[in-house]
């Protein structure tokens, strides 16, 4: 029986495959539901790993905020480097989930081989996203338009890191 095990910010991070959760999160100020739980139901609804898979989510849980913005900044990034896959899901809403952080982490992550772009057509401001789709094709990386697809291609790199334990590089001609 296959099991997902969930990590939530700042707390331990096991061996063993998994997958982070990238993209806007709901801030305190405009409350907004979190796509991440949707995300954990679609990842264990298909996950068939020997394995239990790690799902990594850059909230904290219940609500406990780091205490200092860099320990925060400083454990995604760790877990970004380490995660087997990282699933990006960008729900663009430029009012309640701009994800400007998660541009840049994009950007940065885009060549690691282990990262997959999911962008729905009907969020609020989907043209928003046109760049990083772009950038995304240009690179080889997985574009996907709903959360289901995006966690069957994120589990597909997954097993791919499960047997090949170095990513593949990918680069596109610029």
């Amino acid at each position: 029986m296959s099991t997902v095990n969930l990590i939530m910010a700042r707390e331990g991070l096991p061996a063993g495959p998994s997958v982070f959760l990238a993209g806007p999160t709901p801030d305190r100020s405009a409350p907004v539901p979190s796509w991440r739980p949707d995300a954990i139901r679609a990842l264990a609804a298909q996950w068939t790993g020997d394995q239990p898979l790690t799902v990594l989510s850059p909230e904290s849980r219940n609500g406990e905020r780091a205490d200092r913005y860099e320990t925060q900044v400083d454990w995604e990034t760790n877990v970004r480097k380490t995660a087997s896959a990282i699933l990006f899901w960008i729900p663009r809403d430029i009012v309640v989930l701009p994800g400007f952080t998660t541009n840049v982490e994009f950007g940065l992550d885009v060549t690691s081989g282990r990262a997959v772009l999911g962008c729905p057509p009907d969020c609020p401001d989907p043209q928003r996203n046109r760049y990083l789709i772009y950038v995304a094709r240009r690179h080889g990386v997985p574009v996907c338009t709903t959360l289901a697809d995006t966690a069957a291609a994120a589990l597909q790199i997954v097993r791919h890191h499960i047997t090949h334990p170095a990513p593949p590089t990918r680069g596109g001609t610029w």
